[in-house]
């Protein structure tokens, strides 16, 4: 078990950067990748079902695929890339920049869902990657609009964990896990909008111990 956190509940921004730019990349509203990306993914969806001329039971059956992918992607890029423990100076550095930051002030509105600066390029590299898997543009776009969708409940939920007040049913058990990973331990509940793949990886919390952390999910 990992030492308890002691963290900042203040919903203000720490400063990372001198630059003014620079700062002002590390902060986004809840609502902008919602406005950027849902154009995105209906341009692909449209890939996909117009001049692809994919069925529309195909294109179900990989964007489902797209969005199931997207859980097991979310739990790895979060526990091997954001919690990744560098040993260097400026991988520290790094490394808080990307998630550390949000462990210590994990109640910032402005940087609780990806900025575009970050969520971009990371999206344009798996897209490249994953031409490597698919042998048709088609197939492709019907896979990566789900793939898509899922990174925004991804973001919206993320937010909500730690803004919206879940009085029962299923959020406010996401919740609870993400506030044991939070406020208990950082090293297991690595999954944001699921905990399904800490469940198969073994890296989520003993049932026991959900009913005896005494964690105020409403932080």
């Amino acid at each position: 078990m990992a030492k308890r956190n002691f963290v900042s509940n203040s919903t203000e921004s720490s400063r990372i950067f001198k630059s003014d730019l620079l700062e002002s990349l590390t902060k986004v509203h809840w609502s902008v990748p919602i406005i950027f990306y849902l154009p995105v993914i209906g341009y692909f969806s449209w890939k996909a079902l117009g001049p692809g001329e994919l069925g529309i039971f195909s294109y179900i059956q990989y964007f489902v695929f797209g969005l199931a992918f997207w859980t097991l992607f979310e739990y790895a890029l979060h526990r091997w890339i954001f919690h990744y423990h560098p040993t260097t100076k400026w991988g520290k550095r790094i490394a808080f920049i990307f998630h550390g930051v949000h462990h210590d002030y994990p109640k910032d509105r402005l940087r609780l869902v990806m900025p575009l600066s970050a969520s971009i390029p990371l999206a344009a590299l798996v897209y490249y990657l994953f031409t490597f898997f698919f042998s048709s543009d088609i197939v492709l776009a019907a896979f990566f609009s789900g793939f898509m969708i899922g990174y925004l409940i991804y973001d919206e939920c993320h937010y909500a964990m730690h803004h919206a007040n879940f009085k029962s049913g299923i959020f406010k058990r996401i919740k609870q896990h993400h506030m044991l990973h939070h406020y208990s331990d950082p090293e297991h509940g690595f999954g944001v909008s699921s905990s399904l793949w800490d469940e198969i990886m073994r890296s989520g919390f003993p049932k026991e111990e959900d009913k005896s952390e005494k964690v105020n999910i409403d932080k």
